[in-house]
């Protein structure tokens, strides 16, 4: 972990801060560079909310038994207040957070941020609606989990990453993939080699390439 410079005017909702505000946040913010695989946040500690300035940073849960469930990832602009439990006291669950790749974020303390956001209704709204997104989210990985095939699943995730990416080739590991979708590399594999054989993907060494965009979507939303 390395330390960096911080730039305030990158935080959504820095318009909304008072210049006190603005100062406050200011000296409680790190800035903190993370390579692969670092750990960013564990379960017990309050990191603060993390806003990540740029790479991408997995949330996922840890069981007794060291089996992970991957809730969501972070990129570039995103903000993390799972890491912060201190300030949303209403969690209920704690979560774990790693840089899946070279990422700098921005570390507002708890305390900071819980004051500045008792006082400015604007941030506080920010800090629920965040959260809110993010059980969205969390919610929508559990039903995916208990309720959806395989292979739906596998379709859902290789068609948003190509919408997030906006490239047809999704360069990912299959056992990254894997890990994202909360299953074992050898059904990913398996899945993957029928998508394959029905000409709907093609995957090498440099990932999986979506071949056909319109089986892709109706086997993942019909």
């Amino acid at each position: 972990m390395v330390k960096g410079e911080f730039e305030g005017n990158a935080l959504p909702f820095w318009k909304d801060l008072s210049e006190e505000e603005r100062a406050k946040i200011s000296r409680e913010t790190t800035v903190n560079r993370y390579g692969k695989g670092e750990h960013i946040h564990q379960n017990g500690e309050c990191t603060g909310v993390i806003f990540i300035r740029s790479g991408c940073v997995r949330v996922y849960l840890l069981s007794d038994e060291g089996r992970d469930v991957t809730l969501y990832r972070l990129y570039a602009g995103d903000v993390c207040v799972l890491s912060a439990p201190c300030v949303l006291r209403t969690i209920m669950f704690e979560v774990f957070v790693d840089a899946e790749e070279p990422s700098v974020c921005y570390q507002i303390g708890g305390a900071a941020f819980s004051q500045a956001a008792e006082q400015n209704l604007k941030l506080k709204v920010f800090a629920c609606e965040t959260a809110l997104d993010r059980f969205s989210e969390v919610m929508w990985v559990m039903q995916q989990i208990l309720f959806m095939k395989t292979d739906r699943r596998l379709a859902v995730f290789l068609w948003n990453e190509m919408m997030r990416t906006e490239s047809e080739l999704i360069p990912l590991t299959q056992e990254q993939i894997a890990k994202y979708m909360n299953s074992a590399r050898e059904v990913v594999s398996r899945v993957l080699k029928y998508f394959a054989g029905e000409q709907i993907v093609e995957a090498g060494r440099k990932g999986v390439r979506i071949l056909d965009k319109e089986r892709l979507k109706q086997i993942a939303y019909s």
